[in-house]
Order: structure tokens, then C-alpha cells, then sequence
């Protein structure tokens, strides 16, 4: 398990921000601001530690008892969004409980980020929609099997169905975790942050920021390579032709 600082948050959709050389980024805006430490968990006491943040206070009227008592130890209103952040005992003993983080704290910028979160759900869909599957041919003959899945039987051996085999069913609304996403900037100010792309679920979705699990320095894949010359004068005149030689 990787033990890497997060921070939960919203998503509040997406934009587009120009760098300096005038590309233009497409962006998913976050709104991570403030987080607050409404416990701790300890080796001692729990087996294991971890930071537990809670986001988006909670009018007191509309909790429950569970959801007063899992911020009584840290005297803050409730919230709505409560994760626990796996990390060392010593990162752990950093924050206090009751402390507000802001992206600033933890994150920055240029650094690559995992994005956690759920899903668009997109109901009970057919083995076309969900696993782009190509069909029956809509020719003379063909009648009411267009978009069917097919035989799934698997003769005498080994009579069953196989595990893991592709047949309509649910769609989406599983968590998913895009990784090693670029966090283009931070505005402190209105607590929200720029990671450059698209990440799971819909606007309002709430969502956990963590530092990525498998990299330190983000790299844009393709970028910052030599293109190889083709040594065929054919496709070299033709690329010089296009304006690309």
C-alpha cells in the first residue's frame, strides 16, 4: 500500500486555462479547501495509522448519530465526505486534530496526482454499448438478433459458463483511480485546484486527491522525445512538403 498524503474534495467540472507558450489545457477544477483532521489512528491503539479528514460541513439538524460522533472528538460540525488517509506514524503526528489543510499545505504544483472516485452510472446496458462488441449483420435473414450477445455455452467441457465472460449488465458507478495526473495549479484564494484532464464522475462528485502512488516527477508521455528521420527520401520529401521536415 502506498502511504501518500490526499486530500478529499469536489468536483466541480471542467475548463480550459492557456500556458505560456499559448496551449491550450483542458482542466478539471477541484474544489479541495479547507480539509480538516477530525482524528487519528495509531499502531497502538488501531493496529495501523492514518489521518482522518473529513470535507464539506453538515448542517448539525441533518445528522445522524453516527455522523455526531464521529467528529465529538474534535468538536467541529459534521461533514459530509470522511476519508481515512493511510500513512506513517510519523507523517500522522504532523497534524493535530481539528487543523485545517489547504492544498497548499500538502501539494505542488506540476506534481503528478491519483484521482479516486465514482463513476458515471449508466444503468443495465447490452454487450455492444458496454463492451463494444460489433453485432449481427443487418442483412436479409438476419431477424430480431442485432445487438444479442450470442451463444455463451461451452460445450461438454467444461459445461459451465467461464468466469470473467462478457454478457450485458451494469455500467459504470465503480470506483475508478486515474493516475499520474499533471496538478497544473493551485488557487489558494478560492481553495480549488487545476489537474490537467478529465477524472471520474459527474460535477459535485466527491472525490480523493492523493499524490501519486508510482511517480514523483510528472512526464507527459510522448513529449520531450527527438522525432527518429526516416531514412526513406519518399517520406522525407513528403514530410518536408507538409511543412514538417
Amino acid at each position: 500500500m502506498s502511504l501518500k498524503i490526499g486530500l478529499l474534495g469536489k468536483k466541480l467540472g471542467m475548463t480550459q486555462v492557456f500556458a505560456d507558450d499559448g496551449e491550450s489545457i483542458p482542466v478539471t477544477v477541484i474544489q479541495t479547501g479547507p480539509n480538516v483532521v477530525i482524528g487519528t489512528r495509531t499502531k497502538e491503539r488501531d493496529g495501523y495509522s492514518a489521518l482522518v479528514l473529513g470535507f464539506d460541513e453538515k448542517p448539525v439538524r441533518l445528522a445522524n448519530k453516527p455522523e455526531l460522533g464521529a467528529v465529538k472528538e474534535s468538536g467541529l460540525k459534521p461533514q459530509r465526505f470522511i476519508r481515512e488517509i493511510r500513512l506513517a506514524p510519523e507523517e500522522v503526528a504532523k497534524f493535530t486534530v481539528g487543523q485545517a489543510i489547504n492544498a497548499g499545505d500538502v501539494f505542488e504544483v506540476n506534481i503528478p496526482v491519483d484521482v479516486e472516485g465514482w463513476s458515471k452510472g449508466k444503468g443495465y446496458q447490452g454487450v455492444i454499448k458496454k463492451h463494444h462488441m460489433k453485432g449481427m449483420t443487418r442483412a436479409h435473414g438476419t431477424h430480431e438478433y442485432f445487438r444479442h450477445g450470442g451463444s455463451i455455452g461451452c460445450r461438454l467441457t467444461p459445461q459451465r459458463v467461464h468466469k470473467g465472460k462478457r454478457m450485458a449488465g451494469q455500467m459504470g458507478n465503480e470506483k475508478v483511480t486515474v493516475q499520474n495526473l499533471q496538478l497544473l495549479r493551485i488557487l489558494a484564494e478560492e481553495g480549488v485546484i487545476l489537474v490537467r484532464g478529465s477524472i471520474p464522475g459527474a460535477a459535485n462528485e466527491y472525490v480523493v486527491v492523493s499524490k501519486a502512488a508510482t511517480r514523483t516527477v510528472y512526464k507527459r508521455k510522448g513529449m520531450g522525445k527527438e522525432e527518429v528521420r526516416s531514412k526513406n527520401p519518399l517520406k522525407a520529401s513528403k514530410k518536408a512538403a507538409a511543412g514538417r521536415g
